[in-house]
């Protein structure tokens, strides 16, 4: 397994591009790099080595399932639920970005996403949409509910 390569695959939540490398994925999905993105983690304990979450909110956060967190130091995560058939394959990398498999602001194209993409992992549902995951943004004292 590279983590330089873009993978296309399906996610917990949605069709996505994965990698090691942000600005790749933001190329590939043709938007700036100044825009921060998602990353996913395996588990609780991967993402307690990238920040610290704060004490009020850590409940919430573990209790949650398929919900994008924003914490106060402007990062996102997500932690990859182990029932998901999404978390073998990001249990390899521990950590990496995560991105929808379409250009920025438009539909899903299957063929673009192929095309774009160095590696396809496809399980025997293959490719599908379904709903995004909810996106709360924590600040050290509040919550705000994006989508």
């Amino acid at each position: 397994m590279n983590k330089n390569k873009v993978y296309l695959t399906q996610t917990d939540t949605t069709v996505g591009f994965l990698s090691s490398d942000d600005k790749k994925l933001n190329s590939t999905k043709q938007r700036p790099t100044s825009q921060k993105m998602l990353q996913i983690v395996d588990s609780f304990k991967t993402l307690k080595k990238q920040l610290r979450i704060p004490k009020r909110f850590r409940k919430l956060i573990r209790n949650s399932n398929k919900t994008t967190f924003i914490y106060p130091n402007g990062n996102s995560y997500r932690v990859v639920n182990q029932n998901s058939s999404h978390h073998s394959f990001i249990k390899k990398f521990g950590l990496m970005y995560s991105t929808s498999a379409n250009i920025t602001k438009t539909k899903f194209d299957e063929n673009y996403a192929i095309q774009s993409s160095d590696i396809i992992v496809e399980d025997q549902l293959g490719f599908y949409e379904s709903t995004p995951s909810k996106i709360i943004k924590l600040s050290k004292t509040n919550i705000y509910k994006l989508r």
